[in-house]
């Protein structure tokens, strides 16, 4: 019997000598892991990853470009918080005029990431996540300074459209922070305008009627070549120059689409300004060569609006030169054909004085020689603005020809 139980004895006990050995070396095994895994964690004792976060543009006016954001994700304190340069407040008073004059406070503001990313989602807005690369001591120095500067007594600035925006901000942050920082790659093609960066950001999202309202009141100085810095203004711009720049992940660890757009069904509307324009232009033309008393009568009403309107474009464009700290909104050459002398005007276009025909013949030769040199001009003009100075032309010779 008892010969009988040793050997089944025995091979339980080599049974579990087994199991204790697997059971030894896998616990070696994971040891070895988890040592591997919070060495590696380790070597970063800030516990704090740095992102820059670019949205996609949206609807309104203010959105048309896109947005630029600071994420500041820290595991010892267990938060998740966005720093966004882009905030303003419509209800301050003054707003409009604030914003002409370039005097419009901006503000650097912070909170949840959960409460940033469904504020894009609801408005259908892709957003992408670019985790830096910065040491532990650059991203504890980074995370203090914008600690420090959310804080009341510091987070106003002045705002710029070109030159200080929520895009130049977070860039000139970013630059400042990290050691050995990489030369960054132009993105654009040589040559290129601050006005066809932005033609090209906003046509390639079907924006034309933002364009031209952007292409009326931006002057001379829009027409600049930028240089490869000045590029980083759009959002999109600056996401793609540290992408294009970041050799051996000296920029980026890793480039992540936190949230991709649901759809894109962009169809480009026939009605853009130039059709609307034309069709406005072809109608005003055909109602002159109606010879009957309500088409003149239209007209003549319509003229008045005409040069109403005009005039009133023209003074906005002398205040904005004039009054403006955005250096982009001065020498503004559509000032060429909207004339402020055109309000006055306006409420004299029946009247058969002189010195009406003789101002209508001097508006009629100076519109004459501003399409004649309007390819030329050191302003790049929005060739959907033709069929307006064409318009105005027309009923200008209309309204000599009636003396």
């Amino acid at each position: 019997m008892h010969n009988k139980i040793i050997p089944g004895a025995f091979v339980i006990l080599k049974f579990k000598k087994k199991i204790v050995g697997k059971i030894i070396f896998y616990s070696f095994f994971l040891l070895v892991f988890f040592n591997v895994q919070t060495t590696a964690s380790a070597q970063d004792s800030s516990h704090i990853r740095v992102s820059l976060l670019t949205c996609s543009a949206g609807d309104e006016i203010y959105s048309a470009f896109g947005h630029s954001a600071l994420r500041i994700t820290d595991s010892s304190n267990v938060s998740d918080i966005v720093f966004n340069y882009g905030t303003f407040d419509f209800d301050e008073p003054g707003f409009y005029t604030n914003f002409l004059k370039g005097k419009l406070s901006y503000y650097v503001s912070a909170l949840h990431f959960a409460d940033f990313k469904e504020e894009y989602q609801s408005t259908n807005r892709s957003i992408t996540e670019q985790v830096l690369n910065l040491s532990a001591a650059e991203k504890i120095t980074l995370e203090s300074f914008l600690y420090n500067n959310v804080k009341e007594e510091n987070k106003y600035y002045r705002y710029d459209f070109f030159l200080d925006n929520c895009t130049t901000r977070l860039r000139d942050i970013i630059i400042k922070y990290k050691t050995n920082y990489p030369p960054l790659k132009a993105i654009m093609p040589a040559n290129t305008t601050f006005r066809q960066a932005i033609h090209n950001n906003l046509e390639k999202h079907g924006k034309l009627w933002i364009s031209i309202g952007i292409d009326i009141l931006f002057g001379v100085p829009s027409d600049a070549i930028m240089t490869t810095k000045e590029t980083e203004f759009l959002p999109d711009n600056l996401m793609l120059t540290l992408e294009s720049s970041n050799q051996q992940k000296q920029l980026l660890i890793s480039t992540t689409n936190l949230y991709p757009l649901k759809s894109d069904n962009y169809t480009q509307s026939f009605f853009t300004p130039l059709i609307v324009f034309s069709l406005l232009l072809l109608f005003i033309i055909a109602l002159s060569l109606v010879n009957n008393k309500p088409a003149i009568i239209f007209l003549h009403g319509f003229d008045g609006l005409l040069f109403f309107l005009m005039g009133g474009l023209g003074i906005l464009f002398a205040f904005i030169w004039i009054a403006s700290d955005h250096l982009m909104l001065k020498n503004n050459l559509n000032l060429l054909w909207a004339w402020p002398t055109h309000i006055i005007i306006s409420f004299f276009v029946n009247n058969k004085s002189s010195w009406v025909k003789k101002y209508f013949a001097v508006t009629a030769t100076g519109l004459i020689i501003v399409l004649l040199s309007w390819f030329f001009l050191p302003q790049q003009m929005n060739n959907a603005l033709l069929p307006i100075v064409l318009i105005l032309l027309y009923r200008t010779i209309c309204r000599y020809q009636a003396f």
